[in-house]
């Protein structure tokens, strides 16, 4: 069993947010074999937030499903301070809609897909995003999920 301390915030005016407890067992699949102990918040957003730390961290002037921003305490703190997710629910929604997926599959993805980027993998060269959807995948399948990066012409 993980000892995940997390810290749930909501700003956003959306009502179809995921349960605290929802959260807390998507993100403890996540760390899975990865961390026994573990520290994160997760802020749930609404586009303008989302876009304003978007430009000022990414320089990109548009909202976006997850931003992760990992802790960078030296490795031999081992400290269990992860970092912080900050999720767009109008974005998570949108997506969910476009990809033909329900809106609890989205919200399991980016959680998963933000503690991923939180435990240091990333998706910018090819070799390491089929790694890092690999897991995801796995990850999002044992919990009851369709495979997320699925083609939505092979969904079903």
């Amino acid at each position: 069993m993980i000892d995940l301390t997390l810290d749930v915030q909501r700003a956003s005016r959306c009502t179809s947010l995921p349960s605290d407890e929802k959260i807390r067992t998507w993100i403890t699949n996540a760390l899975s074999g990865q961390r026994e102990e573990a520290e994160l918040a997760v802020r749930i957003v609404d586009e303008e937030e989302s876009q304003q730390l978007n430009f000022q961290y990414r320089g990109k002037d548009k909202p976006t499903n997850v931003l992760s921003f990992q802790t960078d305490f030296p490795a031999e703190l081992n400290l269990p301070m992860l970092g912080d997710l900050v999720i767009c629910a109008p974005v998570v929604e949108k997506e969910a809609r476009q990809q033909n997926k329900t809106i609890e599959a989205h919200w399991a993805h980016m959680l998963v897909h933000g503690t991923l980027h939180l435990l240091g993998y990333d998706h910018i060269e090819e070799s390491d995003a089929e790694i890092m959807e690999k897991l995801e995948t796995g990850l999002l399948i044992h919990l009851g999920f369709a495979d997320p990066y699925t083609p939505l012409d092979e969904a079903g």
